[in-house]
């Protein structure tokens, strides 16, 4: 079972209490009346979908109800770290080194194992 950190609870429950929210820290249009169709599409519907660490909207739906940011890896699934809603995010650079070479997350992200000559 996939246990969750929610910061607010300060717990980690279950992935069942808990639904994604898509991206996090996608910035809104400043005005969306003078945005064009395919620009409003765009911030709708386009996301990046890149295999390794990146950060998430969550919310903890059967539980305090609130929404939340994570840092995830795709590749493991696993959680790197949670954070409050409205906090800045972590430096995402910083949880690529916990990748070790040669591991499963490794051979997935393209991330090679450096030799020495």
């Amino acid at each position: 079972m996939l246990l969750i950190h929610c910061p607010y609870c300060n717990m980690k429950r279950p992935e069942t209490e808990f639904r994604n929210a898509g991206a996090a820290h996608i910035a809104r249009p400043l005005d969306p009346a003078t945005t064009s169709d395919a620009e409003w599409a765009a911030f709708l519907y386009l996301r990046d979908n890149p295999k390794g660490i990146i950060a998430e909207r969550w919310r903890h739906a059967h539980g305090c109800g609130r929404f939340f940011n994570a840092i995830r890896n795709t590749v493991s699934d696993d959680f790197v770290t949670t954070y409050k809603a409205g906090e800045a995010p972590p430096e995402t650079e910083a949880f690529a080194s916990e990748v070790a070479p040669g591991s499963r997350e490794a051979n997935a992200t393209g991330k090679q194992a450096e030799t020495a000559l």
